[in-house]
């Protein structure tokens, strides 16, 4: 009787394991489905004894007709996707018990090295290269955010020195007086003007020549005149006499770091029906009306020198006037929707207007005998306002939630953008600083450099702040307690002193 090798012995054990492994797969998998045929089983039972006792006799049911047919329908889809779920899990473990079978034997797959050691050194070296990236990475730009949030909150800080309350509804515009005294102006949509004492917080005039709102006012560089726009479709222009009364003590009501609020809960302070000063002087007569738009005129300003002015209307027009006449001297048309916002070049005669069509246009009267325009198409929505810097620079803001700040010499791209978690309003650029304040639908007041770096926010609580959304912004470059102006649809202004370190705006 032959003798088998050592060899083919071992041979022998290894093939007789293997199928026995395989056997025993197969018996697993078998008595899986076996398992998993029961409990389908159970559950088409079950679902039949739903149907069926959806299905009696209305008489031996209390559900209406229309539910009870919803919810024979909603069964059928449910069945149906669980259905779906069976066959599709079916179908991986035929694919499982395939590839044990190969594994079993030995064999391949797709080319791969299947040796359980080689795996789970690859995988784990690469799982952990990955890991290590991740960490790094997400650790490099945490501690950049961290790092410039601390040095914002450790140096930008923001005092609300005035609150400025008189006006009987929202104030959509304000601004402040180029020439002595130095006041501030508000515009409100309770169809009024008001002058007020920064200092004090006084109401020094109140215009109330116009029909309609007020939705707009600048002053002449160089005389005692200030410019309204309202929604009765015309510009009005009006002399004033002011005197400032005695400044009082500041009164130090916040003072914090910017970035130290605690945000505002939705819930609304109740707004009393605040009246106007009794002491305030009024005015009704305009020296002049600006006559001609169709439309609600929703901004005015100066051209530089104060012999001109511009106005922007929903009538998707802006009109040149020569101040003296009242006379119309140039209809500035080409805007598709209604124009939102107009300003002037401090020292040049340009003009740049905004609309609801998401373009600003650069109106160009340097020379006399060409008027050119330039449209710019950098937002995908409304552009609620387009102000000029000292330099040559522009900046638009948009309902985009972004600003974004344009060469003259070179608009094909803006050459920085800010990107903001809500629309923004009228905004405005400090002269000296060369700071933009962005004013926002949800409260906020946030305060970026040229670059786009935000440097601050103004603090903004219940008790701190505006309550409703802020519409407008305005500096003042003058030494006074204020640099700094906001207002909005809560009916008041606010004076801000602004204090941002020049280390910091060059970060």
């Amino acid at each position: 009787m032959p003798v088998e090798s050592g060899s083919s012995a071992a041979a022998r054990q290894a093939k007789q394991k293997r199928k026995s492994h395989s056997l025993s797969i197969r018996r697993t998998n078998s008595t899986e489905q076996e398992r998993l045929g029961l409990q389908r089983d159970m559950l088409e039972g079950q679902s039949s004894h739903n149907l069926e006792s959806l299905s009696r006799p209305e008489q031996d049911s209390k559900l209406p007709l229309s539910l009870r047919t919803n919810l024979l329908d909603l069964f059928s889809q449910i069945e149906r996707e669980f259905e779906n779920l069976y066959i599709e899990n079916l179908e991986l473990r035929r694919e499982i018990e395939t590839l044990n079978d190969r594994l079993a034997d030995g064999q391949t797959v797709e080319g791969a090295d299947l040796a359980k050691g080689a795996l789970k050194t690859k995988a784990s070296h690469s799982t952990s290269q990955l890991s290590q990236k991740l960490k790094t990475t997400y650790k490099a730009s945490t501690s950049k955010i961290v790092s410039s949030f601390k040095a914002t909150t450790s140096r930008a800080v923001c005092q609300l020195v005035r609150e400025y309350v008189g006006h009987r509804d929202g104030i959509w515009d304000l601004s402040v007086s180029r020439t002595q005294p130095v006041v501030l102006g508000t515009a409100s949509a309770d169809h009024s003007a008001m002058l007020w004492s920064i200092e004090t917080g006084k109401c020094l005039l109140k215009y109330a020549g116009h029909q309609g709102s007020v939705n707009s006012i600048k002053f002449h560089p160089t005389e005692q005149m200030a410019l309204t726009a309202s929604g009765d479709q015309t510009a009005h222009i009006w002399r004033y006499m002011v005197q400032l009364p005695t400044p009082q003590p500041v009164a130090d009501i916040s003072q914090t770091p910017c970035e130290d609020d605690v945000d505002s809960s939705d819930k609304d302070e109740a707004d009393g029906e605040a009246e106007g000063p009794s002491d305030c002087p009024s005015l009704r007569v305009a020296t002049t009306t600006l006559r001609s738009h169709q439309g609600v005129v929703i901004a005015a300003d100066w051209l530089v020198g104060g012999k001109q002015a511009v106005t922007a209307s929903w009538d998707r027009a802006a009109n040149l006037y020569d101040v003296e006449t009242a006379e119309l001297v140039h209809s500035l048309t080409g805007h598709d929707q209604e124009l939102t916002h107009c300003c002037t070049h401090p020292t040049q005669r340009l003009v740049v207007t905004s609309s609801r069509d998401t373009t600003f246009r650069l109106w160009d009267f340097r020379d006399p005998s060409i008027h050119s325009v330039n449209v710019f198409q950098g937002h995908t929505d409304t552009v609620t306002s387009a102000v000029f810097t000292v330099g040559d620079n522009v900046v638009s803001g948009s309902d985009d939630r972004t600003v974004k700040v344009w060469d003259l010499k070179n608009m094909r791209s803006p050459i920085a953008t800010i990107r903001t978690d809500s629309a923004v309003n009228r905004i405005s650029v400090s002269v000296t600083q060369k700071i933009i304040a962005l004013p926002h639908d949800n409260r906020q007041v946030r305060l970026f450099d040229m670059a786009g770096v935000r440097l601050a926010r103004l603090p903004q609580s219940n008790r701190t702040g505006h309550r409703r959304m802020v519409c407008c912004s305005a500096w003042c470059e003058d030494n006074t307690s204020c640099n700094l102006f906001t207002c909005g649809f809560d009916r008041q202004a606010i004076g801000w002193n602004i204090n941002i370190p020049a280390l910091l705006q060059e970060k």
